[in-house]
């Protein structure tokens, strides 16, 4: 496992690490022992930084972390969010009453003293505009509730103007084979900055695993069956807003690519990797199986240059008129 330096925190970072919505929920039905089986893989593996958040299984995966810092002794850190706990996504929401009660929930399910890092969770546009905000954060930092702190975002403007405020640290965007947009501009802004970058939903709700088909099916709890056009919430979230059958095509394209003995996986991580502005990317696993070929990518020579031309003509023609417009 090679390791980089989140931002300005100082902290080594494996650059896999480990995303725990898939333990948390809405990726289908999850089992506790195997879901902390899977965490410590990660460790076994060298990963030492995980990313939760307070409602991936109502704290479910919260709770999971905690449980793996005391059955293991080497440190690691946690990064978790807050915000999406409200009923209705509201700027008004975002108030000192409700970041302070979502911080000590956290505190409490992490069963810690503090936070490592704690991210807004993609909240409303408005927000960005609102230094009342990031002052409640600073307060908490000051008051020893959360050690630093960042921001999830949806879109590249969004974080283009959360990383105007000196106090965020960390920005985690949805970043991958099918989401390039990010490295056009944000990336030389946050580099700038000294800003760390968490490179979100790394394999496209597992569309980049290669392991799909057009049979494929998703049980109803699953995020890729019931959000694909943002019912639930918005729809880049789930398969990176690609069209299923426009995913499946280009992943075929995207397998001619793989390096001998890698899996497509693999190569769809690597990619990520080849950025140094990119801190880590967080693919999420539920078996120790999928953390092990997740933490391989690692373990991969840089891409030559004539793959990644072809990586990108193949998303200028198939993925860039769908998607790169709207994140």
């Amino acid at each position: 496992m090679n390791y980089r330096t989140l931002g300005r925190t100082g902290w080594k970072v494996s650059e896999i690490s480990f995303g725990a919505w898939a333990i948390g929920g809405a990726w289908g039905g999850v089992d506790n022992q195997e879901s902390l089986a899977a965490l410590h893989a990660a460790l076994d593996g060298g990963v030492n930084f995980f990313d939760t958040a307070d409602v991936y299984g109502d704290g479910r995966s919260e709770r999971l972390l905690a449980r793996l810092k005391k059955e293991r002794q080497e440190p690691f850190f946690i990064a978790t969010k807050a915000g999406r706990r409200l009923k209705r996504q509201t700027p008004e929401g975002y108030n000192r009453a409700n970041l302070t009660a979502f911080v000590e929930r956290s505190l409490r399910n992490l069963e810690a003293e503090a936070l490592d890092l704690l991210q807004l969770h993609c909240p409303p546009f408005e927000v960005y505009y609102m230094p009342e905000v990031f002052s409640i954060l600073d307060d908490l930092v000051q008051a020893g509730k959360i050690r630093y702190y960042g921001v999830s975002v949806q879109k590249v403007e969004e974080a283009l103007k959360a990383i105007e405020f000196p106090g965020v640290q960390t920005v985690q965007i949805i970043f991958n084979l099918f989401r390039q947009r990010p490295a056009e501009l944000f990336f030389a802004e946050a580099q700038k900055r000294g800003v760390g970058i968490l490179a979100r939903v790394p394999l496209a709700s597992g569309l980049l695993s290669g392991k799909f088909t057009r049979q494929s099916q998703f049980s109803k709890d699953d995020h890729r069956a019931f959000n694909r056009h943002g019912e639930a919430f918005d729809r880049g979230e789930t398969f990176s807003g690609v069209d299923f059958e426009t995913g499946l095509r280009a992943v075929e394209a995207l397998k001619a690519l793989v390096p001998k003995s890698a899996t497509m996986a693999q190569l769809a991580l690597r990619w990520i990797l080849e950025f140094p502005a990119v801190t880590c990317a967080i693919p999420g696993a539920k078996r120790p199986a999928q953390v092990a070929e997740n933490i391989g990518a690692s373990d991969l020579p840089p891409l030559p240059g004539a793959t990644l031309e072809i990586i990108r003509a193949i998303y200028d023609a198939e993925i860039k008129p769908l998607v790169h417009q709207y994140w």
